[in-house]
């Protein structure tokens, strides 16, 4: 299979990813407490063969989808921490810190 890439998180990460998903509290890209609605990030995208998923802000799911094609997040990007340190997207969790959690606001593409 050419093209598609495998990845599966450690044993700890999918064990503290499955306590998380069992009683979310907080979203696994920004770490503030979850609002009203909550989207399930895949850490792998299915397309990609990834199973295991993160609850998210809306705004947060929107924003990595935005920034980072599938086979990047695939390939380097399935562990939030390292997600975290993408330049955008750290640019995106420094501006969304202190926002409610239930704020939207529209999500661009970066070029």
């Amino acid at each position: 299979m050419t093209g598609r890439v495998k990845r599966k998180a450690g044993l700890a990460a999918a064990a503290a990813l499955a306590e998380r998903a069992a009683s979310p509290r907080t979203c696994a890209l920004c770490e503030r407490p979850l609002g009203a609605r909550v989207e399930w990030h895949h850490l792998v995208p299915k397309s990609e063969g990834g199973r295991i998923t993160a609850p998210v802000h809306p705004i947060c799911h929107r924003t990595i989808h935005a920034t980072l094609p599938n086979a990047d997040l695939a390939r380097a990007y399935a562990d939030p921490a390292v997600l975290r340190a993408h330049p955008d997207i750290a640019r995106f969790l420094r501006w969304i810190a202190g926002k409610d959690p239930d704020f939207h606001a529209p999500v661009r593409r970066v070029r």
